[in-house]
Formats: structure tokens, sequence, C-alpha cells
């Protein structure tokens, strides 16, 4: 049983059946967005948001009356008078960032904190899939650096800097479901939502011996290493709610969420004589961008979960992520590891 798991998303054909099959099996949702829900007031932040799922969720989260922050590495101005036009919403800001260079992320973390913070919502959406390794300029490999250790630079640079309010990190609660799936009353505290993906649960373990160093791959690895860094992603959004709320204190909600298979041009990388049979079936086949944002929509707006030290979506499904996320031993590790490397930066 583990290993079929550990298959189903180990190259870009299974991958994207594993996708298909998954949308096709009909589940109740434990969940619905409310059209009542709003932001007025809220500052909310999302990344990744000059296409695809990331415009997607800046449009419906200025239609909410959000003061609304797009981070982008492309696609300024037009793409933040795009989300105006479409949300009627003219609160629309545009910050540049390259999640491949930490430079760039220490500058964009800055500039947060000068212009908009406190952030209410901050939504880690950007992501990558390379057909190959490349490194990038501190000499990490692409993909590592922007879907797992840009976050974990991104999140705690704006903690420490004060942009999330008066968050800060304190003593691990050794007991994990003390702090995680725990409801509790209380104000509207800072939420972090993480976009993850179910193919965090494939890889066999954390493959600590190569944590941070380049390593080599070509195309058929490619979706190895996505849900590799997939993994240290949710190990880290479980992680970050226990450092977050230590001894069960209610301060911040981290959420993650696989958004399931999306029409967008994540695959853009993949062999040109695929690309026409790629575009057919993630048009046939694949949710709509304004669709698949839904769980994160829910994450950012709902009552449902106010207060709420954790939560996971896969479509929206309520669902207990992989049990190699979940152990406290590998979220302190990776910790350790991933801040050894922010200061050696």
């Amino acid at each position: 049983m583990e290993e079929n798991k550990q298959q189903k998303y180990k190259d870009p054909f299974r991958a994207t059946l594993t996708g298909i099959l998954d949308l096709f099996k009909k589940k109740v949702p434990d969940a619905a967005v409310n059209d009542s829900d709003r932001l007025d007031g809220k500052t909310v932040v999302v990344d990744g948001a000059s296409s695809g799922l990331g415009f997607a969720i800046a449009v419906e989260i200025a239609a909410r009356g959000a003061k609304t922050v797009m981070v982008c590495r492309s696609g300024i101005p037009l793409k933040g008078e795009e989300v105006k036009k479409l949300s009627g919403n003219k609160n629309v800001h545009m910050l540049h960032v390259d999640f491949t260079d930490a430079r760039s992320i220490e500058k964009l973390c800055l500039e947060l904190k000068s212009r908009f913070a406190p952030i209410d919502i901050l939504i880690c959406n950007a992501g990558v899939v390379p057909n190959k390794s490349r490194k990038t300029p501190q000499g990490f490999e692409e993909m590592f650096m922007v879907n797992y250790f840009s976050k974990f630079l991104y999140v705690t640079t704006l903690v420490e800097n004060g942009s999330l309010g008066s968050l800060s990190f304190g003593p691990v609660n050794s007991e994990l479901k003390s702090a995680v799936n725990h409801d509790v009353n209380g104000s509207s505290v800072p939420r972090i939502i993480f976009v993850s993906s179910e193919s965090h649960r494939n890889p066999a373990s954390i493959q600590w011996n190569d944590f941070g160093k380049f390593t080599t791959y070509g195309i058929k690895q490619s979706m190895e290493h996505y849900g590799h860094n997939k993994l240290l992603l949710t190990t880290f959004a479980v992680e970050l709610s226990r450092r977050l709320n230590p001894n069960g204190s209610n301060s911040c909600s981290v959420f993650a969420l696989c958004p399931g298979p999306v029409n967008s041009a994540i695959a853009r990388e993949s062999p040109k004589v695929f690309q026409p049979l790629l575009k057919l079936v993630f048009r046939m086949f694949f949710k709509s961008p304004e669709d698949a944002c839904v769980p994160v929509i829910y994450f950012a707006v709902s009552h449902d979960v106010e207060s709420k030290h954790f939560d996971y979506f896969f479509l929206m499904n309520r669902k207990e992520v992989d049990s190699k996320a979940l152990n406290p031993g590998n979220g302190k590790k990776l910790w350790e590891m991933s801040s050894t490397l922010k200061k050696n930066l």
C-alpha cells in the first residue's frame, strides 16, 4: 500500500493521471466558501500572483474587499491593473520578487514591512517544475529554493521583522496534537496559507544527507524532486504552527492545502513535442484556476477556521498530512537545518 502511494507521482505521466483520477472521485465537500465572507480592512499578500492560481486568488481576495498585495516576478503593473478591473477594488498593489534569489527575498521582506505591515493573511503560492536542475544565485537547486527554502526565508523573516504583527517563535510543544487540528475561541489572528501538494506523500523519507545541496536531475526525475520539496514545505507548515502557537497559545493559524490539478502554466518546461497534448489534457480534465483557488479562499476568509492552529485540505476535503510531515523530530530537524542555511547565506 505504501509502495503504491509512492508510485502515484513518480513521473510526469503518472502524476497527471493521478490528478485526473482524483478529480473524478466523488466526495462531499467538508466545507464551503460563503459569499458573505468579506476581507474588508484586511491586508492580504499573495505570491506567484501574475498568472494561474495566484492570479485567480488575487482577484477573489480583492473582490472580497482586502488590500491586496501581489508579489510577482513579472507582469508588473499590467496584472495588477487587470485585478483591479476584474475585482472592482482599486486597493491592489504589486511588488517584485525573484524567489530563486535570497537577496531579492530580503528586499521584498523589507518593502512589505515598510509599506504594508501588519499583514493579516500571507498566502504562499509560487512554485516551479523545471525540466532539469538549475543553480540559483546562492548555489541551491532551483526547485528546492523556490518550492521550499524561499518559503522558509520569506516567512521566518517576516515574523522576525514584525511584518506579521506581534508573532514570535516560542518553545515547541512536544505534544503535536495539542497544537495541530485544535480549535480555540478567540479574536482574529494572522493566517499563513501554503499551497502544497498531495505529492508530498510520495517520498519514502526526507533526504537529510542531500539537504540544501545542489543535485542534478532531468525531466524523468522532476516529479520525484517536486514531491520531496512539497514534503519539506508541508513539514515546515506543521512545525511553523508548533512554534507560533507554543503551549497551546492562540497566536497564528497555519494552513496547507493541495488544490488538485490546475490548468496553469506550471508544466511550461515540458518537452515541446508534448506541450500541445498536455495543454489539451489540462484544458479538458484539470480545474480552472478560478475553481481550484476555492480551498485557498476558504482558509483566507472562513469563520469556520477562525483561530484554528493548523489544517490541511485536499480539494475541499479535510485530510491529515503525511506522517513524515507530522513527525515532530522531522519538523525540528528541518527547522534547525534550514536555520543553519539561512545564517550561512
